[in-house]
């Protein structure tokens, strides 16, 4: 029975040795699998970290192109900006150095031509969006008016009106762009 004994735990030793064998060779050949889908994995983590670098990169090259054509056209706005007005009033530049060049002695003919000049400048003016403040008979406003004067005893349907406009004042496009100063009734 010893001998028998013996053979069975030599046996079960063997046994259990192959096992322990087979699955450390299991182990290794399915770490290998796992290995080398680990290394699938990072491969291609590492193209898509590639691809977002790129898309990244070219994001940030175009902002720069962006920022930098808005900064030249900014500045090309400002050099160039009021050539829409120059050229809105150049005809009538082209008008007075005409009405200056004619050499009539007539006032009367000097005065229609002068308002026709006149008349001609106001709507080149309001064609590019400046308009005359109204003043007469309105009631006076901090927003459209400066008040220079008080008038006293203009009575009370005067009190707070606009008695006479000094110098007119204008808005562009809706902005204020100088103050009417006006004489105002106490």
């Amino acid at each position: 029975m010893d001998k028998t004994n013996k053979k069975d735990k030599e046996f079960v030793d063997k046994t259990e040795k192959q096992t322990s064998v087979e699955n450390e060779t299991q182990k290794e050949n399915s770490g290998k699998g796992e290995h080398e889908a680990t290394k699938d994995e990072l491969a291609e983590a590492k193209k898509e970290i590639a691809e977002l670098k790129d898309k990244y990169l070219r994001k940030v090259a175009e902002f720069e192109n962006y920022k930098k054509r808005t900064l030249k056209e900014k500045a090309e706005l400002l050099l160039n900006g009021s050539e829409k007005t120059v050229t809105t009033i150049l005809p009538v530049l082209d008008d007075f150095e005409r009405a200056i060049s004619d050499k009539t002695e007539d006032p009367k003919v000097l005065r229609d031509g002068m308002n026709i000049i006149f008349n001609k400048f106001v709507k080149a003016l309001e064609s590019i969006g400046v308009k005359k403040i109204e003043t007469e008979g309105k009631d006076f406003n901090v927003d459209y008016h400066e008040a220079v004067a008080m008038v006293p005893g203009m009575g009370d349907e005067k009190k707070g009106k606009v008695i006479d406009c000094v110098q007119s004042g204008y808005k562009l496009n809706d902005k204020v762009i100088r103050h009417a100063k006006v004489a105002v009734g106490q």
